[in-house]
């Protein structure tokens, strides 16, 4: 598997600081009422809306905001979303995944495309990139959690496939269907993890110049701001040289 992206943390960072926080809640909310309402309202009994509510809390969202999209999800009035998954090219030919909630399938398709056009890549079929990525759960803990051997042991011991450590952080990884019993588990061992989250992870990456690099995060930006759009993946990585000049 590749190695965690030392730009993935940086431009982590930098979205989250950036972007608005009622953007960040709704779709946070909006994850949490589909969650609901495609399983039970009872985290307890339903692991997906366990772990939407986990990473609405890791972003600060407020109880009562939280119980608000739960009980969204009961009245009959609440609109029906469909998951849908994108694929294309960015700049440089770098593969890009997009997974969106949307209560309006047109709308979110020519908006897609039309934003791969903006940043100079081109949508493609569904299933022209994944191939490139694997499906996996992702726990996250800060650096404070342990040393890299402590992490590992507690991970594995856990259920856990794969660790990777670094100054940032402890990145957990995990097959789909283990992820809730893998987080739950390592709560017991190493506290309430930062994230908890399923991902396309890319096996390897590519390294791009400055240029490149400004086209795809125009392509990237373009891609979070639509309230439809629930998370952007993709497998390019930034030299730090070219990183300080972005």
């Amino acid at each position: 598997m590749a190695g965690h992206s030392k730009w993935a943390n940086i431009q982590h960072r930098k979205g989250k600081q950036d972007k608005a926080r009622s953007a960040a809640f709704s779709k946070l909310a909006k994850e949490i009422t589909v969650a609901a309402k495609m399983g039970m309202p009872d985290p307890d009994m339903n692991p997906r809306l366990r772990l939407a509510i986990k990473a609405a809390k890791a972003q600060s969202m407020p109880k009562d905001v939280i119980d608000r999209a739960i009980k969204k999800s009961q009245m009959g009035d609440a609109a029906d979303y469909t998951e849908m998954r994108y694929e294309g090219y960015g700049a440089g030919g770098i593969a890009i995944i997009v997974e969106a909630l949307t209560d309006n399938l047109n709308r979110t398709a020519s908006n897609v495309r039309s934003y791969f056009t903006k940043g100079g890549g081109n949508l493609g079929q569904t299933g022209s990139v994944s191939h490139s990525f694997d499906r996996v759960g992702e726990i996250t803990y800060p650096p404070s959690a342990g040393s890299a051997d402590d992490v590992m042991m507690a991970a594995l011991e856990a259920g856990a496939d794969d660790v990777e450590s670094d100054e940032d952080g402890h990145y957990i990884y995990c097959s789909v269907d283990a992820l809730s019993d893998v987080s739950d588990a390592l709560e017991k061992s190493l506290g309430e993890s930062t994230e908890s989250k399923l991902i396309w992870k890319p096996q390897t990456r590519t390294e791009v110049d400055l240029d490149t690099a400004q086209k795809l995060m125009r392509l990237i930006d373009l891609l979070e701001e639509d309230d439809d759009v629930q998370t952007v993946t993709h497998n390019f990585d930034v030299p730090e040289d070219v990183a300080a000049q972005l």
